[in-house]
């Protein structure tokens, strides 16, 4: 497929970005309320909420001094729509689709222990939800600071499954533990038993400092083949450069065959100033297997800063971050850099390692829109075979 130039695809994408934002009726000075309460759901007289889930996301990935390792793109990332019924300290249900991707995301229904016992002891959750080991795994993509998750929340996450979990939550700390099967697609068989925690010492609206730790192990299984044969478990761990519109990964372990256990370790952290903070999260994991071979060890991490230069502050609640809410009717910008680092070289592996430097900038155009534009530096080096790519992304998206 021939290339395009960097050209078109910035003004494809910025077109489109801005038309979608061009497309709302302007604001009245100092009433931004459009921006923010957008009727897309119902309140009940007993208090049940019902409305929409919506998610829509379009990337532009231009890559250059690749050595023609990546197709430039720009398409569809995310089209998520469904519905969510709540009940406050009762219970709520989510359901939704990728209509991009063509897969179940979240899909559970979760009840507070208050409502029964008359006493909070947690909640339990059914159904289909993210697996906790990973920070930047379990936010919410539209959440995001990045445009794509670190390196190692890319190879190390394991992503949604099917199963049960149990979760509580303090002013200063919170706990959670799950066990999990497979996933809507019916792919990554096996179960995992995860777990995580975290301590708040400090939680105020604009003043926060979160320590976490999560870990989890997995057990996956093996398929059985047309002739009724069982095939061991299998696993790879790889990472595209932190670019989702392309396949391709310049480091990767490779299939990793008769696979017992993938224990998996996340320690992360968050601190919040005002307009100023800063995350990071040290990753690993360990593959045990069935035959007598040494553990498969790998780890990474990523830290990185950010500064709203509108004076607002990201949010945190329920142990996670969110989104910037602007004080202005034109909106609130956000500027971010990080670094993140993977190595997938162990022993007979030789998965290679590489590190990114990432520089962002965010526009929210109230709690609905937002425009990202990232820059990526890209350092990679796998058995001798070097590749530092640079990449361009943009991304226009709305989401309720």
């Amino acid at each position: 497929m021939p290339r395009r130039s960097k050209p078109f695809h910035a003004v494809l994408t910025l077109v489109t970005a801005f038309s979608l934002a061009a497309s709302i009726p302007a604001a009245k000075a100092g009433d931004p309320d459009w921006l923010y309460n957008w009727p897309t759901h119902a309140q009940l007289s007993d208090g049940t909420d019902i409305g929409l889930v919506l998610r829509y996301q379009y990337d532009l990935n231009d890559f250059s001094h690749d050595d023609g390792k990546f197709t430039d793109a720009h398409t569809n990332r995310r089209k998520y729509l469904g519905f969510y019924v709540k009940k406050p300290g009762v219970y709520d249900a989510t359901v939704y689709y990728d209509f991009q991707s063509r897969q179940w995301q979240d899909v559970f229904a979760r009840l507070q222990s208050k409502a029964v016992f008359g006493e909070d002891l947690g909640a339990v959750r059914f159904g289909q939800s993210k697996t906790p080991v990973s920070f930047e795994g379990v936010t919410t993509s539209t959440q995001t600071t990045f445009i794509e998750l670190a390196l190692p929340s890319q190879a190390v996450y394991e992503n949604r499954r099917v199963g049960v979990d149990w979760a509580i939550q303090r002013q200063h700390w919170l706990a959670s533990l799950g066990y999990y099967g497979q996933n809507l697609t019916g792919k990554n068989r096996g179960h995992t038993l995860a777990a995580r925690a975290a301590w708040v010492p400090i939680h105020e609206a604009t003043n926060v400092l979160h320590l976490g730790v999560a870990a989890s192990q997995e057990r996956p299984y093996g398929l059985v083949n047309a002739l009724g044969v069982q095939q061991p478990a299998t696993t790879s761990f790889k990472a595209p450069p932190e670019a989702g519109l392309t396949t391709v990964s310049l480091i990767s372990s490779g299939t990793l065959t008769a696979v017992k256990h993938i224990n998996r370790l996340g320690l992360e952290g968050l601190w919040i100033d005002g307009p100023w903070s800063v995350q990071g999260e040290y990753l690993q994991a360990q593959t045990t297997f069935d035959v007598p071979r040494p553990n498969y060890d790998l780890s990474g991490y990523y830290v990185f800063g950010s500064w709203v230069l509108t004076g607002e502050s990201r949010q945190y609640h329920d142990g996670n971050v969110s989104n910037v809410i602007p004080a202005h009717p034109w909106g609130a910008v956000e500027l971010a850099m990080r670094y993140s680092d993977l190595d997938l070289n162990d022993g007979r592996v030789q998965g290679g390692k590489e590190h990114d430097w990432t520089a962002g900038a965010n526009w929210y155009l109230g709690t609905h829109l937002r425009l990202q534009a990232n820059y990526i530096r890209a350092f990679s080096n796998r058995k001798g075979l070097v590749i530092d790519p640079h990449i361009f992304e943009l991304r226009a998206e709305i989401f309720i």
